[in-house]
């Protein structure tokens, strides 16, 4: 029997909807619409549309959407004074700089740099140590729209055991982390793992995140078990995730497609940061159990 396909994208859109009505509702309160700020640096074509469609995005949710693009030579201290300006501007509530940087410019400093009140894309070492140990902070898009999808299919993640392929600062680590938090079994599987696929047939539950394309086959898992696929990988023959669908489909309960799956929710997430960051900041109450919840 094939596995249930669990739909990112409608999922995505339910939640941009209920982010839309809350940006109503914070509008009426502050006055004013969450401002996020994305800086792109360079012309990579990849970063350049990404960029678009968060833009587009912003400004269907009823949001200020504030792009800065520089040129790719830009300097390092220029591009830090740019986000002490984002930082210090009370109309501004997320800050997004767009990887990669180039080469000459050290992405964890200006990472570091981002007031982590501001940081809705969660990769600011303090956000890092706020979900570590149980704070409330921002947490990485990517993972937490993988916990959303999990929770459709799965309202209690509680001792379940999951296997998390890949342990990249992005997808990986913050991933085992919520899955912690949500009281799983957790084991991170990467390059050095010794027999990757005797680890993926004990888990309920496999996050794949190691950007290769296809390899995680059907016969690796668990039957029955519930399977985020991560990865966007560009073949000859089109769009592929980390997980061989064809094969997997087949024995999983649940899986996420390539495309429509994971990838719409990144930047839904995104948004449910900016105006969770808004309410936060303004003293406006977000319900943000309303925005996260299991149901499309």
């Amino acid at each position: 029997m094939s596995a249930t396909i669990i739909d990112g994208k409608a999922f995505a859109a339910g939640l941009r909807a209920r982010i839309a009505d809350g940006v109503t509702a914070f509008r009426t309160q502050a006055g004013r619409a969450p401002g996020l700020a994305v800086v792109l640096v360079g012309e990579d074509p990849a970063s350049s549309v990404y960029v678009r469609s968060k833009g587009k995005a912003t400004r269907e949710a009823g949001m200020e959407s504030i792009e800065h693009r520089l040129p790719a030579d830009v300097s390092a201290d220029a591009l830090l004074a740019l986000v002490a300006t984002l930082n210090a501007d009370p109309a501004i509530d997320g800050i997004l700089v767009q990887l990669p940087l180039p080469k000459h410019i050290d992405e964890q400093a200006v990472i570091s740099a981002i007031d982590p009140d501001k940081d809705v894309d969660g990769f600011h070492p303090i956000n890092a140590g706020r979900l570590a140990t149980g704070l409330p902070g921002f947490v990485p898009c990517t993972p937490f729209g993988c916990v959303l999808l999990l929770k459709s299919v799965l309202p209690n993640l509680s001792g379940l055991e999951a296997v998390v392929v890949g342990r990249s600062n992005i997808v990986g680590k913050p991933m085992a982390q919520l899955l912690l938090r949500e009281s799983c079994t957790v084991t991170v599987v990467h390059s050095r793992t010794k027999d990757v696929p005797a680890h993926i047939r004990r888990a309920d539950i496999v996050v794949a995140a190691v950007g290769i394309p296809q390899m995680i086959q059907g016969d690796w898992l668990k039957p029955g078990a519930t399977v985020i696929d991560v990865g966007i990988n560009r073949t000859e023959t089109g769009l592929v995730g980390d997980v061989d669908f064809a094969s997997a489909v087949d024995v999983a309960g649940a899986i996420t497609p390539v495309p429509g799956g994971v990838g719409p929710m990144t930047i839904a997430c995104l948004l449910r940061n900016t105006l969770v960051s808004a309410g936060r900041r303004e003293g406006v109450a977000v319900d943000e159990a309303m925005l996260d919840r299991a149901g499309l």
